[in-house]
């Protein structure tokens, strides 16, 4: 069952559910939101909040498309090299039988 938990960003109060399982992930990444935004606000202290959370999404979303893609190529790379090793397998077991 979700639970309310009230993170702080920008020095703004959101009260947000949450499974009591995941409050420390939310914990985190609330804090992690609120590093992200002061960084592009900076000394700015009037710019406004949408513009600095789309902002922050825009480059968090960037960075996981980054992730995505490099974790797919790293997968490819792991799978034909499983298929390699098979093959090299059969073949040995292939070399062994027939003796």
């Amino acid at each position: 069952m979700s639970e309310p938990v009230a993170v702080r960003i920008l020095d703004r109060e959101f009260t947000v559910g949450c499974e009591p399982g995941e409050r420390d992930s939310l914990m985190a990444a609330a804090q992690l939101l609120d590093a992200r935004m002061r960084e592009i606000r900076g000394g700015n202290k009037t710019a406004a909040l949408e513009r600095v959370a789309v902002l922050v999404a825009l480059n968090l979303a960037h960075e996981l498309q980054a992730l995505q893609a490099n974790g797919g190529t790293r997968d490819d790379a792991i799978g034909r090299a499983l298929v390699d090793m098979n093959r090299k397998l059969d073949g040995l077991f292939d070399s062994l039988a027939s003796r």
